[in-house]
């Protein structure tokens, strides 16, 4: 699937993948979690149980990358946590930052703020209180500016408030004294509801290579004969076909069937060992049987994915399934829909389970 070489994704692609993941992906049912929603600079969404994330979007090509991540549980005890992001060339990583809110050093008195450093990224994890004051002032504030030695970034608080009384309506605390904008005293929110809870299935030891390329050859070539085109079949890809034992003579098999810049689409069976034409094509989370960049780890059963909206890796989709003895079912979903640098780790996750 093409990409453009912008920082957004076409409109026909943004479209389809708030509704249902790129078009690579496979249709994805979002009845228990609203899909994100964008409010100017800003944009919110919700999981299955109604954990809620905001995110502040950079600037088309801003350097260095700033943004600002909140996320909240549901429930009367969900608490919100809110950390601040900046991504830098660091030649000795910081320390301390500092912040200003339009040019006025927050919080007031303008003391250093320490960060933890990983590679590239420096992370501002902001307390209970100065986040209160934080919320508060983005109800007036425009932009929040922070400085390490070196680099200054800025983070547009446009739509902040928006996005943050919209998650308060998700999780049906306006006007309760829980709420992040629009306080009061009625009841409290309603409870969290629990994560799904899914067992997830080992597969026996895998086949040896040799085996396991035998059986996606096999499969391939029955493929090949109901239908040409199905699965494109260069060199190439069928060196990145796979094929592993799911016990009780079945076998899951994963075919290359096309190949990108950055992402590699594969097209998922289980088939009887040795009998390629009663294959059936997996359904992934309601349907299609393709996943991108998809890996399958026998020892726990989980199958991952993560399609790349670019090739540095700062848009697109992730999650991935579990194998249950029977079928995979979806275990996570997480995405982004605008390339503005922001890290995988942090994008908004629409649906959550727990292992058993």
């Amino acid at each position: 699937m093409r990409r453009n070489a912008g920082n957004r994704l076409p409109d026909s692609l943004r479209s389809a993948a708030f509704a249902a993941g790129f078009a690579t992906l496979p249709a994805l049912a979002f009845a228990a979690a609203p899909e994100p929603k964008t409010f100017r600079d800003w944009m919110a969404g919700c999981d299955n149980i109604k954990t809620c994330t905001a995110l502040s979007l950079p600037a088309e090509a801003a350097d260095p990358v700033a943004y600002l991540r909140l996320e909240r549980p549901a429930g009367p005890e969900g608490t919100a946590s809110l950390v601040l992001r900046l991504r830098g060339d660091w030649k000795t990583p910081p320390r301390t930052v500092q912040l200003k809110l339009d040019g006025i050093a927050f919080p007031a008195g303008g003391k250093p703020l320490p960060v933890t450093v990983d590679g590239d990224l420096a992370t501002l994890t902001f307390s209970g209180e100065d986040m209160a004051a934080l919320i508060e002032a983005a109800r007036k504030a425009t932009k929040l500016t922070v400085s390490a030695p070196g680099l200054t970034g800025s983070v547009s608080l446009a739509g902040s408030v928006a996005a943050m009384l919209w998650i308060d309506e998700q999780q049906g605390r306006l006007s309760t004294a829980t709420a992040l904008v629009r306080k009061g005293t009625t009841a409290a929110a309603p409870p969290a509801s629990p994560l799904p809870v899914i067992a997830a299935v080992p597969a026996p030891p895998m086949l040896d290579m040799k085996a396991g390329k035998q059986q996606a050859a096999s499969l391939r070539a029955e493929l090949k004969k109901k239908d040409p085109d199905s699965c494109e079949d260069d060199a190439a890809l069928l060196e990145q076909d796979e094929a592993w034992t799911l016990g009780n003579k079945r076998i899951l098999v994963a075919l290359a069937c096309s190949r990108g810049a950055y992402n590699l689409s594969s097209s998922f069976f289980i088939m009887p060992e040795n009998e390629p034409a009663k294959a059936t094509p997996l359904s992934f989370a309601g349907g299609g049987n393709d996943l991108t960049n998809a890996s399958f780890d026998p020892r726990t059963g989980h199958v991952s994915f993560f399609d790349k909206g670019r090739g540095i890796g700062d848009c697109g989709a992730t999650g991935g399934y579990a194998w249950t003895g029977s079928t995979f079912v979806q275990t996570e979903f997480s995405m982004m829909g605008e390339c503005r640098g922001i890290s995988s780790e942090d994008w908004i996750t629409l649906y959550r389970s727990k292992g058993k």
